[in-house]
């Protein structure tokens, strides 16, 4: 048997994995006493934000943040949905799930952030060894979310009371840099286009006027964000007019509607995508125009400019970075983050007119 006190094993180094050998071990044979590619961790810190994809994607900014704070840190993201995270990006990437907790729990960490109140995560950084925590913990006398700390007092109120959800006017990016106790000084998203995946795009219009992609769902559960196949088939029309390519985007809950509006209007589709690819897709976009829903998070993060077509939600709580426009129904919404509209019919989205849409992308990407 080994005596390890006679064997040099520089534990604190990042590619150091404890259970099987580093990648520059097995890859080219270095050991810990002369390696040269040897990279002590400075500070550790966990992340705690599970889901949902979008909310995700629009935590990545953080990240820029935490490498400049903590040069040399070591960054572990717990995560319901870890394929969207930029790999290669953040050293430890953990699936929530009861392995990944029980392992978590028994390690310490210098820094412990909890974004989400979902007791599971809460309950989660209660239990954590860390230095320094911030975000929302579980209260133990009755079990409900609590902020940490009161850093994250501003952004736990505007979640448990709409009247300060409805004054609020900080962008959610710069709320969890405050929670965290950084200014938000507008950082840029983390994410991966997936370019480098050669992705078969010929199918692709060409040649014409810029590509508008049209993102004609939201999900099902707001569905007060929902925009007519007829408001989509006038915008789709002054689009082709006023010289866009309108390329269609969505997913298998889009996909009829979406081939309606092809066979209607001859506007490019080409179907639905994993994941990764329909990144990519979106990638190949001069432009997108989308609702309040998973696409939009990734058009923001791909910096591409977005048309946001809003209703229920407070307009202050997106930020486009200075790209494109945020444009609302001409009658005021009254359903503020609810799923179905409390006045029946069909809505105050069908109150957005198609040309304050064609307005706002002729704004954000002129055709040449």
């Amino acid at each position: 048997m080994p005596d390890l006190s006679n064997i040099t094993v520089h534990s604190d180094c990042r590619h150091f994995r404890g259970d099987v050998p580093c990648r520059p071990n097995k890859e080219h044979g270095y050991l810990c006493p002369d390696c040269p590619v040897y990279e002590p961790v400075g500070a550790r810190i966990l992340l705690i934000k599970l889901g949902a994809i979008g909310d995700v994607i629009r935590t990545t900014p953080l990240l820029r943040r935490l490498r400049q704070e903590y040069p040399g840190c070591y960054i572990t993201w717990l995560t319901l949905t870890p394929a969207i995270l930029p790999q290669g990006q953040i050293e430890e990437i953990l699936r929530f799930d009861f392995a990944s907790a029980l392992h978590l729990m028994a390690r310490r960490f210098d820094v412990a952030i909890n974004l989400d109140k979902e007791k599971e995560a809460c309950a989660l950084l209660l239990k954590m060894d860390a230095g320094r925590k911030f975000g929302y913990t579980l209260r133990e006398t009755d079990g409900v979310a609590w902020p940490v700390n009161e850093l994250a007092n501003h952004k736990y109120l505007t979640g448990v009371f709409d009247q300060l959800s409805l004054e609020n006017q900080k962008p959610y990016v710069q709320e969890i840099f405050e929670l965290c106790g950084f200014d938000f000084r507008g950082e840029e998203y983390v994410f991966d286009t997936h370019q480098d995946k050669g992705y078969d795009w010929s199918h692709l219009p060409t040649g014409a006027g810029p590509r508008i992609g049209l993102n004609t769902g939201c999900g099902d559960r707001w569905t007060t964000r929902l925009w007519s196949d007829e408001k989509w088939l006038e915008l789709i029309t002054q689009l082709q007019t006023a010289g866009y390519t309108p390329v269609l985007l969505g997913g298998e809950a889009e996909d009829a509607r979406n081939r309606r509006l092809q066979a209607a209007t001859g506007a490019a589709y080409l179907g639905t995508f994993p994941l990764p690819q329909f990144i990519n897709l979106l990638h190949q976009m001069h432009g997108i125009v989308t609702q309040v829903t998973m696409a939009m998070h990734i058009s923001i993060a791909l910096q591409k400019p977005t048309i946001l077509m809003n209703n229920i939600f407070n307009p202050h709580e997106f930020d486009l970075y200075g790209r494109g426009q945020i444009v609302q129904p001409d009658k005021q919404c009254v359903c503020f983050y609810r799923g179905t509209c409390k006045l029946g019919g069909a809505g105050c989205m069908e109150d957005l007119p198609a040309e304050k849409v064609l307005a706002a992308v002729r704004a954000s990407v002129p055709v040449s």
